[in-house]
């Protein structure tokens, strides 16, 4: 497995001016609050004070970012703007004329780079998914053909498609794929040598989703950002850009339409940035955040299963109180020791190793991962089960140990064991945010596999555990 350990610099708690408890508050009230954090790294004056990953989660594994994605897109675009290729003026139907519907209407052809950055095009929702259905095979014109709800540049909506034909116009004019660019221009010389991209069935990245990277190589992006571009010397990124891409925009709206409390998804929305009762942050679903405070020199990454301002709730009434109260280094060794031992517990039961079964599977659930029918076996192995989920999925699980297996290119890593009449085992796929429930009823011979969160490109199981994934996204 790759590693890119070393981006930044360590230091401990106290030498930075924060204060180990309350880190160490920060990580009780996640866990008070049921937050399935999988890593947390903390940044104070450049250097990480406080990390650690919840195992089976570990430091050199990419995770799934969603939507934090559409803030590296932002960058791109930065880029493409600063080498004289892009404006924020063009207008989409000049970069990609070719891609652009014949009914296209008068206001689609007024949409330009800004309104896109700052999802100001007039949509009064999420486009993507009528978007998808109106051109199953061009996001571009579908994104053209929605109709707009609202005048250009007056109102902000919540719209992954900008991000994708933002990450189309940056490919036009550059003419390379928008990893390659940002491999090129950010990645490799930050020191970041793994960056994965899911993509769409043509083959071409997302951009508003699908970025996979390690929890410190987004920690070292918001330090870049921090930084105002500036990377080990060498400005990677002009400062002009990064001030403009984390700047307020627009209003926002509360992020979801069902009453709760989103207050930092209210305070405004930059280039692909949200703004922050405190600083900025970038963001994707299930609290994959970075969230940057320059008013504290402070940098936090959290890659979860969960929900974002919960997080960042914490941050603020947990973690910022403790700046500049440095503690003690005996406060430093309990908070290190802690954070060393973090983990998510397997599943608990007996072994029973002489025991297989096989059922057929009910996927009656919305959830499901599996299809209707997929025949289930779980024979005993050593230490676990080897567990067959149709022809092409054979998953070791560990007992009272995480086991990994890649079946089909990603990795899975699962634990298990009987209770009673019941084979219970989780399987994470650990790249992401996500993990299946397999409840096998020896007795009816039935199983049920059913995701805790559903991945927004899906649910069938075998798409996730392809590398690259690759799909035409089915987004609500």
């Amino acid at each position: 497995m790759p590693t890119q350990r070393g981006l930044l610099p360590r230091s401990t708690p106290a030498a930075a001016g924060v204060s180990s408890r309350a880190v160490a508050a920060l990580l009780d009230r996640l866990e008070a609050q049921s937050v399935e954090c999988h890593s947390i790294m903390v940044v104070r004056h450049g250097h990480v004070v406080a990390e650690g990953w919840w195992a089976p989660y570990s430091a050199d594994r990419p995770h799934l970012l969603y939507s934090l994605t559409k803030s590296f897109t932002s960058i791109a675009v930065g880029l493409a703007i600063a080498d004289g290729l892009l404006s924020l003026d063009d207008r989409v139907v000049d970069v990609l004329p070719d891609r652009v519907p014949s009914d296209v209407s008068a206001q689609g052809r007024r949409l330009t780079v800004h309104h896109l950055l700052s999802m100001t095009t007039g949509h009064g929702a999420d486009s993507l998914a009528e978007a998808w259905r109106r051109e199953p095979d061009d996001l571009v014109k579908g994104f053209l053909r929605v109709p707009f709800a609202d005048v250009e540049g007056t109102r902000h909506a919540y719209d992954n498609a900008t991000t994708y034909v933002l990450a189309r116009m940056v490919e036009r004019v550059t003419g390379r794929g928008l990893p390659e660019l940002l491999d090129d221009r950010l990645f490799e010389p930050m020191g970041v040598d793994h960056a994965e991209w899911d993509r769409v069935a043509s083959g071409a990245a997302f951009g508003f989703h699908g970025l996979h990277l390690t929890t410190e190589a987004v920690a070292a992006f918001g330090e870049l950002l921090l930084r105002g571009g500036l990377w080990g010397g060498r400005q990677l990124v002009p400062r002009e850009w990064v001030e403009l891409a984390t700047r307020r925009h627009s209003d926002s709206g509360p992020f979801k339409d069902d009453g709760s409390d989103d207050a930092d998804f209210s305070c405004g929305y930059g280039y692909q940035f949200w703004m922050s009762r405190h600083g900025y942050h970038g963001h994707g679903a299930f609290g994959q955040q970075c969230v940057v405070v320059p008013s504290h020199d402070l940098v936090v990454a959290v890659t979860a299963q969960g929900e974002a301002q919960v997080v960042l709730d914490a941050l603020w009434e947990c973690l910022l109180p403790g700046l500049d109260d440095t503690g003690s280094a005996r406060d430093d060794e309990i908070l290190a020791r802690r954070l060393r031992q973090l983990s998510l517990a397997p599943v608990t039961g007996a072994a029973a190793p002489e025991r297989s079964v096989k059922a057929r599977l009910d996927a009656s659930a919305e959830d499901s991962a599996l299809p209707d029918g997929t025949t289930v076996i779980v024979d005993p192995v050593d230490r676990g089960w080897l567990v067959r989920l149709g022809s092409s999925l054979d998953v070791e699980v560990g007992h009272g140990e995480w086991r990994e297996s890649s079946p089909l290119g990603r990795p899975v890593v699962a634990a298990g064991a009987w209770q009673g009449d019941t084979f219970v085992a989780d399987l994470r796929v650990i790249t992401t945010p996500h993990r299946v429930r397999l409840l096998v009823d020896a007795g009816a011979g039935t199983a049920v596999a059913t995701w805790s969160t559903v991945p927004l490109t899906g649910p069938r199981l075998a798409l996730h555990l392809r590398a690259p994934l690759m799909t035409r996204p089915d987004v609500a």
